[in-house]
């Protein structure tokens, strides 16, 4: 794979770490500040709020620059917004500097999957955009607890300056070892590109990915398998992550049960991003960029649908686990979504079922 790669996955291990890090640190953040835990919790509602803003517009007002360039001019911003968190004084300044790392989020994700693609032949595109979204996964397996333990020791702030750290790395990084990507050449306006979105399969393909995301091994394995069938995968391992959902609820409170849940829950609910991101960019030829950060913006509105459901399911005194038999249930309404998308018009299964009747036709011509 190309050194590049690992470039961008070292941006999205800083990117996730930013996202996820702030939960292990909210008392700590609050008692700084002078605020409650509850206002402190905004910190994290309004960084979800800013990536699906920014995953759209920001992308889309990137279109016109050359993708490496963008890539920089994110990474910037992100290391501006963590700066910003590290020194904020008051609570109102962190949740600035919280949302201006958050704008970069999706848009970096979005572009940085459509380099990643561009960098290897068609038949690796997937595996080479799992390999970036691996900085995102080891920021939950390591970085998450390495960054919560760090702000513990010597303060939260430490954390954030450690990040920003990580920004300059990737920066570094980037502009050494990303070639120049061209962005496309536009044939109409910046608003021609939102047709897009008048495809139904483009909106299908976001939907999936609301429902359905709910780790390291899963991603890689899960874009090599997308590579060879993208369909039969995706439909998979949604089917795969419904059961084990379901059992988890079922067996929570075994704990051999509850350790090989998380680790299966883990690895079936990331193996289907590199397949999402692969059928949305398929469905959205003419603007990749702009399909490509609706998807990260679906990510995070399926992060905060789910918490919320989860939240209901336990307000109504349905028990802790009640979110993970919620979860299969939304993952379950997420492969009914997808097949149908597969076998409509424009679908995976619907185009297979056109091309093997084509020389049929010919023949009986």
């Amino acid at each position: 794979m190309p050194k590049a790669l690992y470039a961008l996955a070292l941006g999205g291990f800083g990117i996730g770490l930013t996202e996820f890090v702030i939960a292990g640190l909210l008392p700590e953040v609050a008692a700084d500040l002078g605020v409650t835990e509850q206002l402190a919790g905004g910190l994290i509602s309004g960084y979800a709020l800013a990536v699906a803003v920014g995953a759209i517009a920001l992308t889309a007002a990137l279109g016109r620059i050359d993708r490496k360039r963008a890539l920089l001019g994110l990474m910037v911003l992100f290391i501006v917004g963590n700066l910003v968190s590290a020194l904020a004084p008051t609570y109102g300044l962190m949740l600035l500097g919280r949302i201006l790392a958050a704008l970069c989020h999706g848009a970096f994700f979005g572009i940085g999957a459509v380099v990643a693609a561009d960098l290897v032949p068609p038949a690796r595109r997937a595996a080479a955009i799992a390999l970036m979204f691996t900085g995102l996964t080891s920021a939950n397996v390591l970085g998450v607890p390495l960054g919560t333990f760090l702000g513990q020791a010597a303060g939260w702030r430490s954390t954030f300056w450690a990040i920003s750290g990580i920004g300059v790395l990737a920066l570094l990084g980037i502009a050494v070892l990303t070639p120049r990507v061209a962005a496309p050449e536009r044939t109409g306006s910046l608003l021609g590109e939102f047709r897009v979105f008048a495809r139904p399969q483009v909106w299908l393909s976001a939907v999936v990915t609301v429902l359905g995301i709910g780790l390291f091994a899963g991603n890689l394995l899960g874009g090599r398998a997308a590579d060879r069938d993208l369909p039969r995968t995706l439909i998979v391992v949604l089917a795969a992550l419904t059961v084990v959902l379901a059992a988890f609820a079922l067996l929570v409170g075994n704990q051999v049960a509850a350790v090989a849940g998380l680790l299966l829950m883990g690895a079936f609910g990331f193996a289907t991003v590199p397949g999402l991101q692969m059928r949305i960019l398929a469905h959205a030829q003419e603007a990749p960029t702009l399909g490509s950060g609706a998807n990260i913006a679906a990510f995070n509105i399926g992060n905060a649908l789910g918490a919320w459901l989860g939240g209901l399911a336990i307000a109504a005194g349905l028990g802790y686990a009640s979110p993970l038999a919620v979860g299969s249930a939304v993952t379950a309404l997420a492969l009914i979504v997808l097949v149908v998308a597969t076998r409509v018009r424009g679908g995976e299964y619907a185009r297979r079922a056109v091309a093997a009747q084509e020389p049929e036709m010919a023949g009986a011509r």
